[in-house]
């Protein structure tokens, strides 16, 4: 009993920190119908900027967190004007945009790797404190309740935004029906630049604690990412960010529960949710039917 108490504490936690991974990816298709086959390198890019705040200026790691927001507004809203635009006036702006984002992620990629090697880098664990967490006797590390912290917080933001502001209004309708919120007014470009820009700054956020849930980072672990944070958009609902936390928390439980009782196989839990939710409800578990080409 202590072990299955360990193992969904553990995979709460680890669900909600991966409810954050896959929630970029997941806004930006609701709001725009795009696939961005770059999200796991951006959650890369915003680990190896904790790991410069904390290795070369001695800071601790937290402060990447409001940089990547500044580096989202700066890199994301010029990416957005010049490729977005473009994919949607195409024929078939979903299957352009996973040619684009595919090598817009794999440039990344090199880019990285130039820049701060192939090597992995780790994270101090007394960064985020020294000691643990418990609850029902079992213990945790600071960083991971951080890691569940932010990204509840995360979570409320993007809620009260969707629910308590015009933007956010206009946000929904755009992600219900595009045609007909542009026939009512609606400034759809703008309510997408600012999707665009925060699921780049939501994707530098997760990365700020992939050190310390995944052990490190390095510049290949991009694709992984990607299609975990895929795995987890699929098997909550694609094209609605909120329904991320479900798929979320099902593959933290799933995954820490398998580590817990056959580690060898737990790389495979992704995979396996996947086609199981794919066979049984092809739109999500609080989906409806989306078109994917």
């Amino acid at each position: 009993m202590e072990l299955l108490a360990y193992a969904v504490i553990g995979g709460i936690l680890y669900g909600i920190f991966f409810t954050l991974v896959g929630l970029g990816l997941n806004l930006l298709f609701g709001v725009m119908r795009i696939i961005n086959l770059a999200h796991g390198q951006f959650i890369v890019l915003g680990g190896y900027l904790a790991w410069t705040i904390s290795d070369r200026l001695g800071l601790n790691p937290l402060w990447s967190i409001p940089l990547s927001i500044l580096c989202a507004i700066v890199i994301g809203w010029p990416l957005y004007r010049a490729v977005v635009p473009r994919l949607q006036r195409s024929d078939d702006p979903e299957m352009l945009s996973f040619i684009l984002f595919f090598g817009i992620g794999q440039m990344l990629t090199a880019v990285t790797m130039l820049l701060f090697g192939a090597d992995q880098r780790s994270l101090p664990e007394d960064a985020l404190g020294s000691g643990s967490l418990g609850l029902f006797g079992q213990e945790f590390p600071d960083s991971w309740w951080w890691a569940a912290g932010v990204s509840l917080t995360a979570l409320a933001l993007l809620w009260l935004y969707f629910s308590r502001t015009r933007l956010g209004y206009a946000t929904r309708a755009v992600m219900s029906e595009r045609d007909e919120a542009i026939a009512t007014g609606i400034d759809v470009r703008r309510v997408s630049t600012i999707a665009f820009v925060a699921g780049l700054a939501l994707a530098g956020i997760a990365g700020a604690f992939v050190p310390y849930l995944l052990g490190s980072v390095s510049p290949d672990l991009g694709d992984g990412l990607t299609t975990t944070a895929f795995a987890i958009v699929i098997i909550g609902s694609l094209g609605n960010p909120l329904g991320t936390i479900v798929g979320g928390l099902v593959f933290g439980l799933g995954t820490m529960l398998m580590q817990t009782y056959y580690s060898s196989w737990s790389n495979v839990v992704p995979y396996a949710l996947l086609l199981i939710i794919v066979l049984i409800r092809p739109s999500g578990l609080l989906g409806k039917a989306v078109r994917l080409a």
